[in-house]
């Protein structure tokens, strides 16, 4: 996209000017590109003081860099330009309050104004991506615009534009028209004006909501191993999983829609602030936080975890049901989620298998972007991994270890707590005597306040961490609250993992379109609805009961966790396909949607067994097609 003579153009990364406020703007051509200067995909991001931007130097992250230094605000990862006209709020930085974001259409009745983002359909010069630019000036039938991606010449010194298009106003109702004549204009969105004939949040149609089943053809093309055993991740793999590497029919596979799939992105970029904002408000308030039944003596540490690594979450995940009736968030695992492996490298290779299937698997960037948040988001030279004895920690450490490795970060993975130790000043060692100093953890935080729970908080002024104790052996708390050692996922994401947080955001965003009514006891609302009881730490679907509306049980798990307040959902049950309940789960990669996997069970609640499906996502004519 260029409307200079090549002969003009500078190079990829040149300053071409500035927009207003000093927003540097720079050539996106990427037919000049230095392929070793930027080698892989986490090159191509920029940040700002840790604050993801995005894609060098694309029209969305000159929008979302504009947005954050000139008002601090930033809106939340788009995979394509167009789609920030579907978002409807905006981030303030400094506190992560959420703020409403309005969208007019191109032809409405409400003035554009200055600083609003002017966004394009994708197709014609925009191709499959739509465009996105910074109004910066209204000058009588004249829009000065700012934007990368389009301009790839220096700008005459002192313009804090790119290009100038026209407004027409006809029965009070504005419409800008573009210098290309192949593109459509959606219309502009802003945060500081009146709402008056803005647009409301659009929606998937239901039959792109729906859950198909497909078959690949049976050309024998998994009669062989088709994971490569010389691989230590996949052969790990093949070693936790000896029966079956997927489903009892390794052919059979499930589809959704590109609208479901950017309908899930929004929703998990969306929930994720409001989980964020939920964890605040329960932080600042002693009657809330006492919900979660986490003792005393560590508020002080959570408080401060939060304080101080609110941005420093790596990743998560949301479980979601999707069907007809709409999109509803159950829960969000916060905190040592697991699926990675399965949903990036699993689904991809068997996508790959036999030919028959051209899409991708929509969770095969994972380890990239994982990769890319630990090279610019963190500064660690080494990382110790620290999993339990379980075969699915096992591969999902190494898998974490890959994404460490692309990132340029040593690392090691320890099994259990018996290779760490202590050292003569009473510090945390592993076997070749490294100081321990950061820790990325498949343990959960529970079972770390468990071992607080163990103790007496009137025995002790502060938390009862060990220091070198010649004849006791590290815990894990030892290690997890030891001061210095930086552990992620942080402390905090207990607070959004713990399910007493549900009823905290039905309150806060009450019969929001993601949420399902949620609260401590059995309401009028949920006896009509049906509910789910669900013990506020529980993990693995364990100890869930599933109530109709007319009481009758529907299904129940066991589990550890029956000695545990409850809280008590809206009963909203998984879609049944081809024989399987389906649950849709969308994994955060630094706070933003990082892909998604398929899990099904014969049950209706996803339990740590349950299987993971092969998930293939369709452009939407072809999804209507089958």
């Amino acid at each position: 996209m260029n409307t200079n003579d090549h002969e003009n153009n500078a190079p990829f990364g040149t300053l071409l000017g500035y927009a207003p406020g000093g927003i540097a703007i720079y050539s996106s051509d990427y037919s000049t590109i230095d392929e070793e200067e930027y080698a892989d995909d986490s090159a191509m991001r920029s940040y700002i003081h840790g604050e993801y931007m995005g894609y060098k130097w694309q029209c969305v992250e000159f929008a979302r860099r504009f947005l954050y230094i000139n008002y601090g605000l930033v809106f939340t990862d788009v995979g394509m330009a167009y789609e920030i006209f579907s978002l409807r709020f905006l981030r303030q930085v400094v506190n992560d309050k959420i703020l409403p974001f309005y969208a007019f259409a191109n032809g409405s009745r409400q003035t554009p104004t200055a600083g609003a983002l002017l966004i394009w359909q994708k197709g014609g010069e925009f191709q499959d991506t739509g465009h996105v630019a910074v109004i910066t000036q209204i000058e009588g039938n004249k829009v000065k615009i700012a934007e990368q991606n389009v301009t790839f010449a220096p700008l005459p010194l002192g313009q804090q534009w790119t290009r100038e298009l026209t407004l027409r106003v006809k029965d009070d109702c504005y419409t800008i028209e573009d210098t290309f004549d192949d593109t459509e204009i959606l219309g502009w969105m802003a945060y500081d004006v009146d709402a008056h004939d803005c647009l409301p949040q659009p929606s998937p149609a239901p039959e792109l909501l729906k859950i198909q089943c497909a078959y690949r053809d049976n050309k024998a093309q998994f009669s062989k191993p088709w994971l490569d055993e010389t691989d230590l991740l996949e052969r790990t793999y093949l070693q936790s999983n000896p029966i079956k590497h997927l489903n009892d029919n390794i052919y059979r596979y499930f589809t959704i829609s590109e609208s479901a799939e950017q309908e899930l992105a929004k929703a998990t970029n969306e929930l994720h602030l409001m989980y964020l904002h939920a964890t605040d408000k329960v932080l600042q308030d002693d009657n809330l936080l006492e919900l979660f039944d986490i003792p005393k003596i560590l508020w002080p540490r959570l408080r401060l975890s939060w304080q101080q690594h609110r941005h420093s979450m790596l990743t998560g995940r949301l479980d979601f049901c999707m069907d007809k009736n709409g999109l509803k968030a159950y829960e969000y695992n916060a905190d040592s989620a697991s699926c990675h492996t399965e949903a990036c490298l699993i689904i991809q290779k068997w996508a790959e298998q036999g030919g028959d299937i051209t899409e991708n698997s929509p969770a095969e960037d994972l380890l990239n972007e994982l990769a890319s948040v630990w090279k610019y988001s963190q500064s660690y030279d080494f990382v110790h991994i620290m999993q339990d004895d379980d075969a699915e920690e096992d591969y999902h450490a190494l898998f974490m270890q890959k994404a460490l490795t692309l990132a340029g970060i040593e690392s090691k993975i320890i099994k259990g707590l018996d290779p760490i130790h202590w050292n003569k000043m009473g510090q945390i060692i592993d076997d070749d005597k490294r100081l321990i100093q950061c820790v990325w953890k498949t343990w959960a935080w529970e079972t770390a306040i468990d071992q607080v729970r163990e103790v007496s908080s009137s025995e002790y002024s502060a938390v009862p961490i060990h220091t070198g104790y010649p004849d006791t052996k590290v815990r894990l708390i030892d290690v997890l609250l030891r001061p210095e050692i930086k552990v992620f996922e942080p402390l905090w994401t207990v607070i959004p993992s713990n399910k007493a947080i549900l009823p905290v955001l039905w309150s806060l965003f009450p019969h929001h379109h993601y949420l399902l009514d949620t609260d401590f006891e059995v309401t009028d609302e949920l006896r009509q609805s049906g509910y789910a009881v669900k013990p506020i730490a529980g993990r693995c679907g364990s100890n869930i009961d599933l109530v109709h509306h007319n009481q009758a049980l529907l299904d129940k798990t066991d589990g550890n966790f029956s000695d545990q307040k409850n809280i008590y959902q809206q009963l909203w049950c998984l879609p049944n396909v081809e024989g399987k309940y389906l649950q849709l789960c969308t994994f955060t990669v630094d706070g933003n949607y990082g892909g998604v996997c398929l899990r099904s069970d014969d049950s209706l609640v996803i339990k740590k067994d349950s299987d993971i499906e092969p998930l293939i996502v369709l452009a939407d004519s072809a999804f209507l097609k089958r």
